[in-house]
């Protein structure tokens, strides 16, 4: 599934080989984000409950992808809930942009999708 994942393990596979110019040097870096990001995709996926799915509309940018929560207990039970996450080029330092994509009242939520837990980023 992580095409990503295959590239980067071609990148390091080339690090022990350093034949290449720099000008195609700088086109097989992979960001810091990119690097953490197959880790962290992979975990999610190997933990991800039964009642959400993740979904990658290009599997070469793992930093933007979906995710669908279909709680299956609780006041949104039988909901589908959807919520698009991006990941900064700073990730790591800056953390990810969530937005609920399904019209929804909750506390935490804004009327335009946005997720309001800034306490929790110390803004």
């Amino acid at each position: 599934m992580l095409t990503l994942a295959s590239k980067l393990k071609r990148d390091d596979g080339l690090k022990g080989s350093r034949t290449s110019t720099t000008a195609s040097d700088s086109t097989r870096r992979v960001s810091v984000r990119d690097r953490l990001l197959v880790k962290e995709v992979a975990e999610l996926e190997a933990n991800l409950p039964c009642t959400c799915k993740v979904h990658f509309p290009d599997p070469n940018k793992l930093h933007c992808f979906q995710l669908t929560v279909t709680p299956d207990e609780g006041y949104y039970q039988g909901g589908k809930f959807q919520f698009e996450t991006e990941v900064p080029d700073a990730y790591n330092m800056v953390p990810p942009k969530v937005r609920c994509l399904t019209r929804i009242w909750h506390p935490n939520i804004t009327e335009t999708g946005e997720i309001c837990l800034r306490m929790l980023f110390g803004d």
